[in-house]
């Protein structure tokens, strides 16, 4: 369950957790129909939508880049042995760390972690337990959080969004932050010549894409700026998980826009395999403004 791109000078690899049919339609996005997915059910089955559970297909994904020397990865996941409130989610065994090793990457050679947002999906593997406590799963990463995000998690307790999951702050970032591995940045935040931050909040207030500018083309790494293809046709669609979902919207529109005129390689973090692909301004006689068309680049 990995996949590896090469975008010249850059090079990409997915790490999945796991993919399958996991949230209905309607539990995901408020604004959907049964109507809206009966209308494009010629391109979600099988790939996208399972109609024997009404569940859409989600991919949860982590990015390894390697750029100038340097291990860079992007999201961890949901992570093992968390408590968490979602049974698809609670004290799983997935195996993700073992996939990462199998690319020839061990924990202690990452460099630098990035996180989009400081949500349960994206954040699990920050830590792992080691002798019944939770410790940086990258003891030699310097773990970069936004300042607009991290001001809005630190005061986390009773947060709304933790009742729902389970406090994955407490068990995923905390720890990060008082073994001093923890820098706050801006959104704007440079990595390297290639790599850099850019936002794209409303999914969480310091929500950012990364954009990577390889030498054979521009890739955008957009979180959950997106959470599934339909978000493309759909593009009025927040999800029920958004912070700000009015800004999600006007965030979605705005990228489905730019990286249509740019030709952007886009890597949503939920769409399934092989994720990658651009999106495309639909003909005229389409109802669908956009639409995005996956590209399997190896």
């Amino acid at each position: 369950m990995t996949a590896r791109f090469d975008f010249g000078g850059v090079e990409l690899t997915r790490i999945v957790e796991a993919e399958g049919p996991l949230l209905r339609p309607a539990e995901i996005f408020p604004d959907s129909t049964p109507e809206a997915i009966q209308a494009n059910l010629d391109w979600l089955v099988p790939r996208f939508y399972d109609p024997a559970s009404d569940r859409l297909v989600i991919s949860i994904q982590s990015f390894l880049l390697k750029s100038r020397g340097r291990l860079i990865l992007v999201d961890t996941c949901v992570g093992d042995c968390k408590a968490r409130v979602r049974p698809d989610f609670d004290r799983q065994h997935w195996g993700w760390l073992d996939r990462l090793q199998a690319t020839g990457v061990r924990p202690e050679d990452i460099d630098i972690v990035v996180s989009t947002h400081l949500h349960v999906d994206h954040v699990g593997w920050h830590t792992r337990l080691v002798g019944g406590a939770w410790v940086p799963t990258f003891p030699n990463a310097r773990y970069l959080f936004t300042h607009e995000e991290w001001a809005y998690w630190k005061e986390h307790e009773g947060h709304p969004e933790l009742v729902r999951t389970g406090d994955y702050v407490g068990d995923s970032v905390l720890p990060v932050f008082e073994a001093g591995l923890a820098d706050l940045v801006d959104m704007d935040h440079r990595i390297d010549e290639a790599i850099r931050l850019v936002p794209a909040p409303g999914h969480t207030p310091g929500h950012v894409a990364v954009e990577i500018q390889g030498e054979h083309q521009r890739v955008l790494l957009t979180g959950d700026a997106f959470h599934h293809p339909l978000q493309c046709c759909y593009p009025q669609w927040s999800t029920r998980f958004c912070a700000d979902p009015d800004h999600a919207r006007r965030t979605r529109q705005s990228l489905l826009e730019a990286c249509a005129r740019d030709g952007t390689l886009v890597l949503p973090a939920h769409f399934p395999a092989p994720t990658a692909g651009h999106i495309r301004r639909a003909a005229p006689e389409d109802e669908h403004e956009f639409r995005f068309e996956f590209q399997k680049l190896l």
